[in-house]
């Protein structure tokens, strides 16, 4: 299980590592500069979508035994997707937390594994 210190030794890692790569309609930072724990982002609409040019923000919060567990996202933009429930909480299988659906909706290979990363959900999302 990951301790608080390496999940932020992790986190300022990705962080450091997205603003040196930037992704294609991604960007994020932190919400607090004292708190690796909880990142501001934003999500810029994919092309030839309904989203098209729209700039979404969020709020990205990481577990302290993260990558164990999944952060949650949670948009402070207004959003209106199936995934997004109405207080902008985002509701996707790689958001859920790693081994079998306990009702048995979701493969365990559909849900969070530590190898999932802030970049690999910026692509699950699109």
């Amino acid at each position: 299980m990951a301790s608080p210190s390496q999940a932020s030794l992790l986190l300022q890692k990705q962080l450091k590592d997205l603003c040196k790569n930037p992704v294609d309609g991604f960007s994020a930072g932190l919400v607090d500069e004292s708190n690796l724990f909880e990142w501001s982002v934003t999500i810029i609409g994919p092309p030839d979508t309904l989203y098209d040019g729209g700039f979404f923000n969020a709020i990205m919060t990481f577990p302290p035994n993260y990558p164990n567990s999944p952060p949650t996202v949670r948009f402070t933009s207004e959003v209106w997707h199936p995934n997004v429930y109405p207080d902008g909480k985002v509701c996707i299988s790689i958001l859920h937390p790693p081994g079998d659906d306990p009702n048995g909706y979701e493969l365990a290979s559909e849900r969070w594994t530590p190898v999932h990363t802030d970049e690999s959900m910026n692509y699950e999302c699109h």
